[in-house]
């Protein structure tokens, strides 16, 4: 049989595209399948392109792609990758939802009597997926204000732990208390942990850089805290900031003045960040750098 020269109906099309005429309708309403003509009574009639087509919507659509992106596929220039790849981004960002959820959800299963409303409240308050905002935004006014903006960048990038891809029930808790850490944070309660000002913050938090990355080189090769490059570096940073040189008395006034600005926030932020990540937190390089300057003055 010769093709009808006017196009075929929508039964037609909907028989050669094994489905129904309400999917060919709501898809033609929807303006992904242009009707090539009407007939004379008035019925949408359709081109010999339109099962190909039909079958490019339905096999896009099966694999939950919108239709605005579909019609930029098949119209304006889009290109299939394009559209693939930001499928993945966002099947990446439902999938990391849903491991955060379920050990959400496991984190409350598994709670004591007597646990389940604080914990509903703490993890509660936490987005799904997870908002660093809190944190970055903690480390930002925890910071001292003359530090220039490169190192602010990079302190907090480094200082604000990324919640875990697959997280367990209590890697959850660990990033929900420091989330209310963050939040409940006040100006009062901050100046009462925020690092004592150097005259130069920029050459203290440049050396402590360096030297902390000096101790994850130490660490890795299973090196205890002691003498050598990286409390070297760090004494440098400190002795810089105060426009002064290393020497022994002021190592041991560093570690007396170290000890004396500790504060019970930053060890339980930073144990609780370690509870998150498997790298070096910039908290465990500080105390191995603290350890190793006690060891060098004990024995001055």
């Amino acid at each position: 049989m010769s093709p009808d020269p006017d196009g075929m109906s929508i039964g037609e099309l909907a028989a050669q595209a094994r489905t129904t005429v309400k999917t060919v309708r709501f898809y033609s309403d929807q303006g992904l399948l242009p009707e090539a003509a009407r007939s004379s009574g008035g019925h949408r009639r359709y081109g010999p392109d339109a099962p190909a087509r039909l079958r490019a919507i339905r096999s896009l659509r099966s694999l939950g792609v919108p239709v605005p992106e579909i019609g930029r596929v098949l119209d304006s220039g889009d290109t299939l990758e394009a559209v693939v790849a930001r499928q993945l981004d966002d099947l990446g960002t439902q999938l990391a939802a849903l491991r955060w959820r379920e050990a959400a959800l496991r984190a409350l299963h598994e709670a004591a009597p007597g646990q389940l409303a604080d914990r509903l409240e703490l993890i509660g308050a936490v987005g799904v997926p997870p908002s660093t905002s809190a944190l970055a935004q903690y480390w930002r006014r925890l910071l001292p204000v003359r530090l220039s903006a490169r190192l602010r960048r990079a302190i907090v990038e480094a200082a604000v732990p990324q919640p875990p891809a697959d997280p367990t029930p209590d890697q959850v808790l660990a990033f929900a208390r420091l989330h209310a850490l963050a939040t409940a944070a006040t100006d009062h309660c901050l100046a009462s942990h925020r690092p004592a000002t150097a005259a130069h913050p920029d050459l203290l938090y440049d050396g402590l850089h360096e030297a902390y990355q000096l101790v994850d080189a130490a660490r890795r090769a299973d090196r205890a805290p002691g003498p050598g490059g990286a409390l070297d570096c760090f004494v440098a940073a400190h002795a810089r900031a105060r426009g002064t040189r290393d020497t022994p008395a002021f190592r041991r006034a560093l570690t007396v003045g170290l000890a004396e600005a500790d504060h019970p926030v930053m060890g339980r932020y930073w144990h609780l960040a370690g509870e998150l990540t498997t790298d070096l937190t910039l908290g465990a390089a500080d105390s191995w750098l603290r350890a190793a300057l006690a060891g060098s003055t004990a024995t001055d």
